[in-house]
């Protein structure tokens, strides 16, 4: 096994106008080292905070492009502090390729709440808000539900939240064809330079590039296939050039390890403990949907009209916690014309998506 990288610079290539970047040495309690930031303009420790947690196998850096407006930046000017986790899924860290294994609940029982536990202890009794995107905002949901993360702000939830629901065209590859991959390799480039032609992950590249009208082998496996589940992270066109040339950098590996909870969650349409005999887990719920009451805080679920990985999950999630909790703020908004990722990293977000948080934000600050 090779030993732990030591996570790459931060930000990546980000202009954030001049604010303190301070990098904050963070272990999770289990040991594992993850990473931890606080953007921070000088002189100013009144302001709420607000903590952004990315996608599987992307990064915080999803949230400081430099060639677009990002999400960071606009916090900045808004007023917020904004501090970026990469857990134990992110493209920054080693975990998806040289382990060790893990599953979404050490996401939820670890790495979520501690780091929650870590920007309170820094920014004392100031509001703290969540603002965080695909298995980021799954595995938050379920530290909410377990109640290990309570007393938030708020919490916006890009994607899914607690009701995954997986786009039609890649339920079938998820269930059947990653169990068949598993045997092959332990995890899917995005690059195909690291695979090489000859290599057993070069067929689902063969795959992704059938129809493709973009010729480049790291767009078609993350928007004509995600990691082969036939899914799209992206809608193509809304993606600034600079953003497209380097998504190499900004998606990394997709582990096959964690196919398996994965497909327990799409298949109950909730957010499910993996962990059943390990009384570690314990403290969390078997089913998050049963516990969804224990949502403290104001939540607005985001979702692109066009998301091919998730579909209509959030609007799913919107239905089910407003007939079975009609007592909890909960409120749903669509982005027209936006995929599943781009509603962050996309060239018009800053001025098609990011008002919607901010304007959440800002209601509850």
């Amino acid at each position: 096994m090779k030993p732990p990288r030591t996570p790459s610079p931060r930000p990546l290539r980000a202009d954030l106008d001049g604010a303190t970047v301070e990098d904050i040495p963070f272990h999770a309690s289990d040991g594992t080292r993850l990473a931890l930031a606080r953007l921070a303009p000088h002189g100013d420790d009144s302001r709420p905070a607000v903590l952004l947690l990315h996608g599987h196998t992307a990064s915080s850096d999803m949230f400081t492009l430099p060639e677009t407006r990002s999400l960071a930046a606009v916090l900045l000017d808004a007023g917020y502090e904004p501090w970026l986790l990469d857990w134990r899924g992110s493209r920054r860290l080693p975990y998806d390729e040289h382990g060790p294994r893990y599953s979404y609940d050490d996401v939820s029982l670890y790495d979520i709440p501690e780091a929650v536990a870590e920007v309170r202890r820094r920014i004392g009794g100031r509001p703290l808000f969540a603002v965080a995107h695909c298995i980021g905002a799954m595995t938050l949901g379920m530290s909410m539900a377990a109640g290990l993360v309570t007393g938030l702000a708020g919490v916006v939830a890009q994607g899914v939240f607690l009701t995954p629901k997986l786009y039609g065209r890649a339920r079938l590859p998820m269930h059947l064809g990653a169990e068949l991959l598993r045997g092959r390799a332990s995890h899917q480039v995005v690059d195909i330079r690291r695979a090489g032609l000859r290599s057993r992950q070069s067929l689902l590249f063969a795959l992704a590039a059938r129809g493709a009208h973009c010729p480049d082998p790291t767009c078609q496996i993350l928007h004509n296939s995600a990691w082969g589940t036939g899914a799209s992270l992206f809608e193509h066109d809304n993606l600034h050039p600079d953003t497209h040339d380097r998504l190499a950098e900004l998606f990394g590996p997709a582990p096959f390890f964690t196919v398996p909870h994965l497909r327990q969650n799409e298949l109950a349409h909730s957010v499910t403990r993996w962990n059943q005999r390990d009384r570690r887990y314990a403290a969390l719920p078997e089913n998050a949907l049963d516990h969804a009451d224990r949502l403290d805080c104001p939540v607005l679920l985001l979702s692109g009209t066009r998301n091919k990985l998730w579909a209509d999950s959030n609007k799913l999630c919107h239905e089910v916690l407003t007939t079975r909790h009609p007592q909890l703020d909960v409120r749903y908004t669509e982005i027209p014309g936006y995929g599943h990722v781009d509603p962050f990293i996309g060239r018009g977000a800053a001025l098609d998506v990011f008002g919607h948080i901010t304007g959440f934000l800002a209601g509850h600050r």
